[in-house]
């Protein structure tokens, strides 16, 4: 499920938004209202249970192979990873995509992870399953991995050329 042309997506396993308002959340680091939205190359990380915590990490043209191919292993470009107590719900949730208006939004930091908009928003459509999550990550050559706790991954990830990205990790197993 990604965006198209003129687009950025929302998602949510609440299939019934009809507006969005901004909103300020209660873990958020930010200190003002936003509604909140995601690119293209970003919709894979939201490919999961809203509260699932996942880690991962993909090759950008600044990668060094010998990271890429550590972490992620031989002709593998993205990879996700999730603690094993957490697939049945990434098998058994319903996800949904809201299509929004990119003329709404404006990154909120430089890197570009993720846009923002400080208005009322409507989305284009109904919201859309995005399917069974195994099947959309096979299909976008994502690799998911599953392991007891993210953290030893995580730990060389974060110290290596590679792009990465963690959310709720505060759901995460303790550190060992």
């Amino acid at each position: 499920m990604r965006p198209g042309p003129g687009e950025l997506l929302h998602f949510s396993e609440d299939p019934s938004i009809t507006v969005f308002h901004p909103h300020l959340a209660p873990t958020a680091r930010e200190t003002s209202a936003y509604v909140w939205a995601v690119d293209t190359h970003h919709s894979p990380s939201y490919w999961f249970p809203r509260q699932c915590p996942r880690a991962m990490a993909w090759t950008t043209p600044d990668t060094d192979p010998a990271d890429a191919a550590r972490l992620l292993g031989p002709a593998t470009t993205r990879v996700h990873v999730i603690e094993y107590d957490w697939l049945p719900a990434l098998q058994t949730t319903t996800l949904y995509a809201y299509r929004l208006p990119a003329a709404a939004f404006h990154p909120i930091h430089e890197d570009g992870h993720a846009y923002v908009a400080t208005t009322t928003v409507e989305p284009l459509g109904p919201a859309e399953p995005v399917g069974d999550l195994l099947t959309t990550h096979r299909d976008a050559a994502i690799e998911l991995r599953l392991t007891t706790t993210l953290w030893p991954w995580w730990d060389e990830v974060i110290t290596s050329t590679l792009a990465f990205s963690g959310i709720r990790l505060r759901n995460a197993r303790p550190r060992p």
